[in-house]
């Protein structure tokens, strides 16, 4: 089975993202990725995400979203997490803003094993003690070690 930590690293996960718009966080999110992730490209990333979005928001509910996209070229699945530094209109289902966001690029012929990992970050983030967590994380690195901590059954 993957595990989020796997495929989530410390230089993925961002505290204080400067918010402003959907687009602007998604196409920030789609840098993020290609700075760390130099063969998928930041317009592909950022293309993807997009019309995933325009099927539908992936905003879920108590400030979270969770864009996710299939993708050419992605060989295994890359995660990122961002807590925003306010938050934004993100669509999303009880229409409340959004501040967190995780986010889960998987290889265009995705299998149960990706789907897994997405039920994996909706079932972690429904979890109202891990949401406070994420959202008081200080560092990058509290962040990840708040998904870290919450994978290892802490």
């Amino acid at each position: 089975m993957i595990r989020l930590e796997n495929i989530l690293t410390p230089g993925r996960s961002l505290v204080n993202v400067p918010g402003g718009s959907k687009k602007r966080v998604l196409e920030q999110t789609a840098k993020l990725i290609h700075d760390q992730v130099p063969d998928l490209a930041m317009q592909d990333v950022y293309e993807s995400l997009l019309a995933r979005e325009k099927l539908g928001s992936t905003g879920f509910g108590n400030g979270i979203a969770i864009p996710h996209c299939r993708l050419k070229g992605c060989e295994s699945p890359v995660s990122a997490l961002l807590h925003l530094d306010a938050p934004i209109d993100f669509d999303a289902i009880d229409g409340a803003p959004v501040d967190l966001l995780f986010v889960l690029l998987v290889p265009e012929a995705a299998t149960d094993a990706h789907l897994e990992l997405l039920r994996q970050i909706a079932s972690m983030l429904d979890r109202k003690d891990v949401r406070e967590k994420l959202r008081a994380a200080s560092s990058n690195e509290a962040l990840y070690q708040v998904v870290l901590d919450v994978q290892n059954g802490h």
